[in-house]
């Protein structure tokens, strides 16, 4: 007998997008139709516009299920669908052609503040918010200490939620949404809004509901890491359409390498990266990796920074530190620790670092990469933290033991076995 819980057979979601078609648009034809048709021209040239519409298909044809306690991550590129599935799944909006079936109760995290009233205090939302899911006063009531203690607003619970940060009101409605037990939780990439603190509590929640409570949990992210960790099955899309469902870590390893491909190979550094007045003197444009990407545990890896100086430079050092999603540094990398090489850089030159890791120690995940230039006084010439991501997967030296989440980095180590007397 199938647990299925949530049921889509041949799903579709059809948009009409209008396009407004003017022509001869330019200021000869505007003073020409002015002057030939007065009236119309005042009323807007009506005759002279053409309304287009296009048939805009977000989903097609979807069919899956997913059983009573799954933790599902629905992961694809912008565009891909994911919200639109959400929606439908939410009840917010309905499907074109096929249906989906649902059997329990659902909860919806899609937008900071959905289902809240901005006039009304936290106190007050958390009771409309339990009424809109369904729940009874009594149940809400129950609850209701666990819910301010997970969202960490007491201190603004009697205070309109218009005047609430978006981190408050996610923290909010994300501890309503998780505490009063749905079986069908829905989380949007919207706790991207919260710190990393939150987002890391957020993820223990989710897991407690599903492993410990038996409920389902549906979880779109753009953080492969968190899918990798919280989930055992991931929904790929890709134009609207399934393109793979599985194993979390095989679905993901499969879409990094897919989205990725070659431009994995040379990453752009976003400026918005940058700590402070960092890179006024010297600045990290670009990482490449000299290595195949995505990268095998245990190998060998070289990655080149890509820099420009905009002053003259004395005693520059590279390097590069190796961080968890939750920002906490586990390993460094310099290009002076060995050889003790300085290089002097010119105004206006163009300078690569190439720096080789040895039998990279990581085990397989994501991580943030935390970028840095020092001259020979210790100071910090640029310093990008998370300025890039690396994705490790698993080789086939890599011991099953460390195929897992979390698994960070690890290394080995001598042992040795002491014999004791064996006690009387």
């Amino acid at each position: 007998m199938s647990d299925a819980i949530i049921t889509s057979e041949n799903l579709s979601k059809c948009y009409i997008i209008g396009h407004l078609q003017q022509q001869g648009d330019g200021f000869r034809h505007v003073l020409d139709r002015a002057l030939r048709s007065p009236f119309q021209w005042l009323k807007g040239g009506r005759k002279n516009k053409q309304a287009a519409n296009e048939e805009f298909w977000a989903l097609k044809g979807l069919d899956f299920e997913i059983n009573r306690g799954d933790v599902v991550g629905i992961i694809g590129r912008n565009g891909a669908g994911k919200s639109t599935l959400l929606k439908i799944l939410s009840r917010i909006t309905e499907p074109t052609t096929g249906r989906i079936t649902m059997n329990g109760r659902v909860a919806s995290l899609l937008e900071v503040g959905t289902g809240f009233h901005p006039e009304l205090t936290g106190r007050e939302n958390i009771f409309l918010n339990g009424a809109i899911l369904g729940m009874a006063q009594a149940e809400i009531r129950r609850k209701f200490d666990e819910i301010v203690a997970f969202s960490e607003v007491e201190r603004f619970l009697d205070t309109p939620v218009k005047r609430y940060s978006s981190g408050m009101y996610t923290r909010l409605a994300f501890a309503v949404a998780a505490h009063l037990e749905p079986e069908i939780l829905i989380v949007d990439e919207v706790l991207a809004v919260g710190d990393v603190g939150f987002q890391k509590k957020c993820l223990g929640k989710m897991q407690e509901v599903s492993q410990s409570q038996g409920r389902t949990v549906l979880f779109v992210s753009h953080n492969m890491g968190a899918v990798t960790n919280l989930c055992k099955t991931a929904l790929w899309l890709q134009g609207g359409k399934i393109k793979a469902v599985g194993e979390a870590r095989t679905i993901v390893q499969n879409y990094l390498t897919d989205t990725t491909g070659n431009s994995a190979q040379y990453h752009v550094v976003k400026d918005t990266n940058r700590l402070g007045a960092y890179g006024d003197k010297m600045r990290i444009h670009a990482v490449e990796w000299l290595t195949v990407y995505p990268i095998q545990h245990g190998t060998t890896v070289r990655v080149a920074l890509h820099c420009h100086a905009t002053a003259d430079c004395e005693e520059v050092t590279a390097g590069v530190g190796f961080s968890n999603l939750e920002g906490v540094r586990l390993l460094t990398y310099d290009t002076d620790l060995l050889d003790m090489t300085r290089h002097q850089i010119k105004k206006n030159q163009d300078i690569t670092f190439e720096l080789e890791i040895p039998e990279l120690p990581a085990g397989p995940g994501i991580y943030n990469l935390d970028l840095g230039l020092r001259s020979g006084d210790m100071h910090q010439l640029d310093f990008l933290p998370a300025g890039a991501q690396i994705e490790v997967v698993p080789s086939e030296h890599t011991p099953g033991s460390i195929i897992r989440p979390g698994s960070g980095i690890r290394l080995p180590c001598r042992s040795r076995v002491l014999a004791h007397k064996t006690p009387l």
